[in-house]
């Protein structure tokens, strides 16, 4: 049977478990068969050709981060009786995320910074734009309004459909990636319940006009959200290193909220995010009470239940080892490093440069196929993220690409998958399946194509092994 989605990944090799086995098995088994795994599976990124994804790249960190984890990891966050580590943990991971936020800036106009830690970077949004809505409610807004760039993420997409929210979505300029706040401001009505720019957004890694979104905000008296969860612990120590960053966060008057991944640049284990709030009223709109529960008063900060403290402790850790000098020295290199990939991109007439990340390098061809390119490059071990409106590749620069070589690397195999792309022009190219198309929007057959192919791999994902 063909298996095209890769529903059991490891089938040639392990037996394929259709239910719970009768006896347990030996642990050291169990052991060395996951220590196989995960060192194969650690090869994708170990090169330094694979865009984002493993952020740090540092065996002997994750090794630590792990110990950390598997002293708190059987903890329980709800029961803070029994872990108050956990308020500990918590409250110092938002106190250092607020503090590189500069909520100082906040703190100053008399509101009290706040914020919530979540599983990552579309919770920390759905959790800011339930904020959001229960505040609109709250002034006798019916059916609140999220207005997004179309470069901002899916998240808030999502949010829209499982909070009730209406979205707008407003174009962005192709040539500088950023929105228009005029065609921002247009859509602005007495519904909006919040706006939303990201520093930097998914595509290209860059910052929209914050400063000029924030003046918008305050002037119609709506929220502002910065999706912050790609760079909001990397910018900050860009600008430290004297690039020239735009602000975006708490300095900016009229910014209400951000989010910013501590999964991504801040080097902790997956399942961690921020998200933070000018005011600890507008927070608190996430909160949740079931006051007359038979079994006892129920209450949460959020729409998690239980959480494992061990992600709380690692989190932590990461930040508090590393340091503002170790975030500082490993903004360098990354930005260093993009740099050399964006002259790569250069030195091939063929191709340009979207956008003007100092971390993302994400470029396009007016002349050739692109996913030709990526073709050729995936068969040289990289690993890029497609991109589409238009059809582009990008790779976010992340601490397994500061080893020597990897800027060498990319520039001779670059090079050599122009001309694959070259000598195939015309041909179809075998990456392009679900990324082309025409720019504003997919007809309703192939939207409707599109998503039973993504419901099949996802279907993949999740499969439940039955039979042979």
């Amino acid at each position: 049977m063909s298996d095209p989605f890769h529903a059991y990944p490891y089938r040639d090799d392990y037996p394929v478990l259709r239910a719970m086995p009768e006896t347990g098995r030996d642990r050291s088994e169990v052991l060395a068969e996951l220590h196989t795994i995960a060192a194969q599976e650690d090869q994708a990124w170990e090169s330094g050709q694979c865009s984002g994804t493993i952020y740090l790249g540092n065996t002997e960190h994750y090794d630590f981060l792990s110990d950390v984890f598997g002293q708190f990891a059987h903890q329980n966050a709800l029961q803070r009786d029994m872990c108050p580590s956990a308020t500990r943990f918590e409250g110092e991971i938002l106190a250092m995320a607020l503090d590189l936020m500069h909520a100082d800036a906040a703190s100053a106009t008399g509101t009290t910074p706040a914020g919530l830690v979540t599983s990552g970077g579309t919770d920390s949004i759905l959790h800011a734009m339930l904020c959001y809505r229960e505040d609109a409610r709250a002034r006798g807004v019916e059916r609140p309004t999220i207005i997004k760039p179309e470069t901002a993420h899916p998240a808030f997409t999502k949010a829209a459909h499982l909070f009730g929210m209406d979205l707008r979505v407003v174009p962005v300029d192709p040539t500088t990636t950023l929105v228009d706040p005029a065609a921002v401001a247009a859509e602005i009505d007495a519904n909006t319940a919040v706006i939303i720019g990201s520093a930097g957004n998914y595509p290209y890694g860059t910052v929209d006009p914050i400063a000029d979104l924030g003046a918008l905000a305050a002037h119609a008296g709506v929220g502002l959200h910065v999706d912050g969860c790609l760079g909001g612990f990397i910018l900050p120590f860009a600008e430290e290193l004297g690039y020239a960053v735009p602000q975006f966060d708490f300095r900016v008057p009229g910014v209400t909220s951000i989010s910013a991944d501590t999964h991504k640049y801040g080097y902790g284990l997956k399942g961690t995010s921020t998200v933070l709030f000018r005011d600890k009223a507008l927070r608190n709109r996430s909160y949740f009470f079931v006051p007359d529960w038979s079994g006892g008063k129920y209450f949460s900060p959020g729409m998690a239940g239980s959480r494992s403290v061990g992600l709380l402790a690692s989190t932590w850790a990461s930040m508090v080892t590393l340091g503002r000098t170790g975030y500082r020295e490993r903004a360098r290199g990354i930005l260093e490093v993009a740099a050399g990939l964006a002259d790569a991109v250069r030195s091939q007439p063929s191709l340009r440069l979207v956008g003007d990340s100092p971390f993302v390098v994400a470029f396009a061809s007016d002349e050739i196929d692109i996913y030709h390119v990526n073709d050729a490059m995936r068969a040289r071990g990289w690993r890029f993220n497609g991109l589409q409106y238009p059809n582009a590749l990008h790779i976010a620069v992340t601490g397994p690409q500061l080893q020597d070589g990897v800027v060498q690397r990319f520039s001779s195999d670059l090079a050599a998958s122009v001309e694959y792309a070259v000598e195939r022009e015309g041909t179809p190219a075998q990456s392009a399946a679900l990324y082309g198309g025409v720019p504003g929007g997919l007809t309703p057959a192939a939207s409707m194509f599109i998503t039973a192919v993504m419901t099949q791999m996802m279907d993949a994902q999740q499969t439940v092994p039955s039979g042979a």
